[in-house]
């Protein structure tokens, strides 16, 4: 299958940044040609006249799990959050609303030009989150959640440590590299909080057996930092990084309360930090030192966390608010626009281990792409105004025309062509309803 996307600027996020008006042509997964007036024959012509061409957004910070649950656990912090709605939801999850859960969020994510995930799955159900990354056509990092310890934890999600680890290695075994190599495995530990130190040491082991990457959280809420320290007698940061699981390998969300040297910590191991900043706000969590992290050479990328957290998984209103919450602290000139949109492409791409394939359009490249419309009140006028500019201020997701993943064009005119979304959203209606009934959740 070749594909021929024509007469687009394309903001191509290569090493120069250059912002070319012309073409894109796609061969199989991979992008083949750049240029303008490009003649190549192909299966299939989009025509990109008046938009832009950029490259997927990379989120490597998701809950497709719990996507189900969105506007259902309202103005709580962290751990009431957890303990109160949605551990006793994800405790209900069947394999059907797992399964509609995850594709509800893939189809939203694609309307939002976003082509990439590390995804945390919950306890149960892994299998039935795979199934729906492979039929939905996302790009994605995805594992267990691995929870061997905790107070509160509803009994469905209290794991052993001996099970946390075997499952995970099965379903390892058999979604790495599926889907022509769009998915890959990482061992997910979900946070000090709720995984013993034996769980925790054997996952850096089994990820440097099988060369995957480790997902989990840190430092999101102050009591949760204040709970790691009560455990195990050291900052969050310092605990993880003595466990040896800080490292270029380890996707870490959050990591908000910070001490200088957590942070010093974090940028010289270059341990990849996901800033989710709705996430963070609705929870009342704090503000990350993303200004004061990227100045001391850490790896930043920026993802929306689950629905239930933020109410969306919108990449572009995460690129707007995580270029506005910092500028009353650091000044107007903290994290520029074209930072905001690197961060949300090729950082995201950084923390996948994927820089070589994604997060740019390249010749070579995997042919993850977006195409955005400006023909928009919000966008007008065009003259004289940056790219950068509109699509960390102004665009919104709505504005994304076409959506392309691994050469397969997932969504196009705003018609998803791998998820039927009339089926999704009636199921996703009838399980969140099914769910809520079994963890006796009022809706």
């Amino acid at each position: 299958m070749s594909l021929l996307i024509k007469n687009g600027t394309i903001v191509t996020m290569n090493a120069s940044r250059e912002i070319i008006q012309g073409d894109v042509y796609v061969e199989g997964c991979r992008i083949k040609a750049i240029g303008a007036g490009l003649t190549s024959a192909a299966d299939k012509v989009i025509d990109a006249t008046g938009h832009l061409v950029i490259p997927g957004l990379v989120q490597p910070h998701i809950h497709l799990c719990q996507t189900l649950f969105r506007g259902q656990a309202d103005d709580l912090e962290l751990l009431d959050w957890l303990k109160q709605k949605i551990w006793p939801l994800e405790a209900a999850h069947d394999a059907q609303s797992i399964y509609y859960s995850a594709l509800l969020g893939i189809g939203e994510l694609f309307k939002g030009g976003t082509t990439a995930i590390v995804d945390m799955a919950t306890v149960n159900h892994t299998e039935s989150n795979f199934q729906a990354i492979y039929d939905g056509g996302i790009r994605a990092i995805s594992g267990k959640c691995m929870m061997d310890f905790g107070t509160d934890v509803p009994a469905a999600l209290q794991d052993t440590t001996i099970n946390a680890i075997e499952e995970s290695i099965e379903l390892l075994k058999k979604w790495q590299g599926a889907g022509e190599g769009r998915i890959s495995y990482a061992f997910t530990p979900r946070f000090a909080v709720s995984c013993t130190k034996e769980l925790l040491t054997k996952t850096v082991e089994l990820a440097n057996r099988y060369k995957v990457a480790i997902h989990t959280h840190a430092s999101e809420n102050r009591s949760e930092v204040e709970y790691v320290q009560k455990l195990s007698g050291m900052r969050n940061i310092l605990y993880l990084d003595k466990l040896g699981l800080t490292g270029p390998n380890l996707i870490l969300a959050h990591c908000i309360h910070l001490t200088n040297e957590e942070m010093s910590v974090l940028a010289n191991s270059q341990t990849n930090i996901v800033h989710c900043p709705s996430s963070n706000l609705k929870l009342g969590s704090g503000i990350a030192k993303i200004p004061e992290l990227i100045d001391k050479g850490a790896a930043i990328a920026i993802a929306a966390d689950g629905a239930p957290c933020n109410n969306s998984l919108d990449g572009f209103m995460e690129m707007r608010l995580a270029a506005l919450i910092q500028k009353p602290i650091y000044g107007p000139t903290a994290m520029p626009a074209n930072k905001v949109f690197e961060l949300a492409t090729l950082g995201g791409a950084k923390a996948m281990g994927l820089s070589d394939q994604i997060g740019s359009i390249e010749q070579g490249k995997k042919a993850d792409i977006a195409i955005v419309s400006l023909d928009d009140l919000r966008t007008t006028p065009t003259a004289g105004v940056s790219i950068y500019t509109q699509l960390v201020y102004q665009v919104q997701s709505s504005q994304v025309l076409t959506t392309i993943v691994n050469g397969q064009v997932v969504m196009e005119n705003r018609q998803l062509t791998t998820i039927d979304e009339t089926e999704v959203r009636q199921q996703a209606n009838q399980a969140v309803k099914r769910v809520a009934a079994r963890a006796h959740i009022a809706l």
